[in-house]
């Protein structure tokens, strides 16, 4: 499991600190490139939901196998790209296998670890997923000092294929016998690819009024689209969950908390190449958040089967407002170790922060929403990943996107996130218990009875 998942968002990730020099071979504007990493992004959050509830009807198992072939083929085609048009469609290809196997991961660790040890099985999968997302750019920095920008992508192929056989050993609980809800489906996906998109297309400077009315269609369609869920008995969004306070907090501070990381870990190659460093000096840079998490999180996971989340989530996103005001106020001309430890300080904040959000949004469903509620954490993720994207595009478009800006946003973001965190411990917003996250924990099925 932890292979598969460290395989996509390796190289989910990896062009990031390719992405200058990918602009500077294919003839494109820096603001432009960034689409290879969003259109990546928008389409996993398009289908992460959908494909969890499919994955609950087809079985877990099977979706992920599925996904990883697709994801491995893509991965090949990614290659021989020569163009921007068709580096986006198969980085689309790559991104629909990579949702196929995030979508049913957290459902799958769930059936591995008993409830009362799930806090340390997905921090685990929180160390996986947050660490390889910030080592990628490392990883992208050293192929490139060795190889062009198109063997970024190709050196995964053998762990793709190695990862499909590794894949055999993963448990396949029974399918659930149940209707897929295509119309959900197709209405969630819609929503989700039109507001960014339409976010996306203003950003990079197309016509603003055709790019405000793709929102608006987005907008439109998800109000549908969420009226309807209401009254779906096993929703493709789980309003059913979100309808419990402590979980919908969980939810948007996860969400901002995200946007904070991913607006950091996009910039930090701009603003490093404008101050004179090469890209493996930049991989080197970025390297400390991974290895901090590495520690950091297990430790949060452990924790988070015996300390409120809310606590803990609070004290790391005052580890990371910190952090990233320092970073912000980086002096002009600064060496490696200058930038590393400020590094290192972020990530043991969001490494103490996103494993207990995460075992608290997963262990509060029942067994049978365990996909559901799995692939809500996945989309939160995606989500802020997406919007931090999007955010960086928008300051590289308007000239602050390669200095202080990006870190201060995040620093505003961060600040967010723990206060979503620190309104889980007031008495109405209760956390639950450890014992209250077993499988007996009734779900409202209805919001609206």
């Amino acid at each position: 499991m932890s292979f598969g998942s460290a395989l996509v968002i390796i190289d989910g990730g990896v062009a990031n600190v390719a992405l200058p020099t990918i602009a500077r071979d294919l003839n494109v504007a820096q603001s432009s490139v960034v689409s290879i990493v969003t259109i990546y992004q928008v389409t996993l959050v398009m289908f992460l939901l959908p494909f969890a509830g499919l994955g609950e009807r087809i079985g877990l198992k099977r979706m992920y196998q599925g996904g990883q072939a697709l994801f491995a083929i893509a991965t090949l085609l990614c290659f021989f790209a020569k163009s921007l048009p068709f580096l986006l469609v198969v980085r689309a290809a790559q991104a629909l296998g990579a949702a196929g196997v995030l979508s049913v991961a957290s459902a799958l660790i769930r059936q591995i670890y008993p409830s009362d040890q799930l806090g340390r099985g997905l921090a685990i999968n929180a160390v996986v997923v947050t660490s390889s997302a910030a080592i990628a750019p490392t990883i992208g920095g050293l192929v490139l000092a060795v190889a062009p920008w198109p063997w970024v992508f190709a050196s995964a192929i053998p762990f793709a294929v190695m990862s499909l056989a590794l894949g055999r050993a993963i448990p396949a609980p029974a399918p659930r016998v149940a209707r897929f809800d295509v119309t959900g489906a197709v209405l969630c996906a819609a929503t989700f690819g039109l507001v960014i998109g339409g976010l996306e297309s203003l950003v990079h400077g197309d016509s603003p009024v055709v790019s405000v009315a793709i929102a608006l269609a987005g907008v439109g369609i998800g109000w549908v689209f969420v009226r309807r869920e209401l009254g779906e008995p096993a929703p493709i969004l789980p309003v059913d969950l979100l309808a419990r306070p402590v979980l919908a907090l969980s939810a948007i501070g996860g969400f901002v908390a995200f946007t904070a990381s991913m607006t950091l870990l996009i910039s930090t190659p701009f603003r490093l190449q404008a101050l004179g460093f090469t890209a493996a000096q930049i991989g080197a840079c970025i390297a400390p958040w991974p290895m901090t998490n590495m520690v950091v999180a297990p430790l949060a996971g452990y924790l988070s089967d015996r300390v409120p989340a809310g606590l803990l989530g609070g004290i790391g996103m005052a580890v990371s407002i910190v952090a990233l005001l320092l970073l912000g106020f980086m002096p002009a001309d600064p060496s490696w170790f200058d930038v590393a430890w400020r590094m290192a300080l972020c990530g043991s904040g969001f490494g103490t922060y996103l494993p207990p959000n995460a075992r608290l949004l997963v262990g509060s469903a029942p067994r049978e929403r365990a996909a559901a509620a799995g692939g809500l954490v996945s989309t939160v993720r995606l989500t802020g990943q997406t919007t931090g994207a999007t955010l960086v595009a928008a300051l590289l478009a308007l000239g602050v996107g390669a200095g202080s800006v990006p870190p201060f946003a995040a620093a505003g973001l961060a600040l967010i996130a723990g206060l979503c965190s620190i309104a889980r411990l007031r008495p109405s917003v209760r956390e639950p218990s450890v014992a209250e996250t077993r499988d007996e924990v009734p779900v409202l099925r209805n919001p609206r009875a």
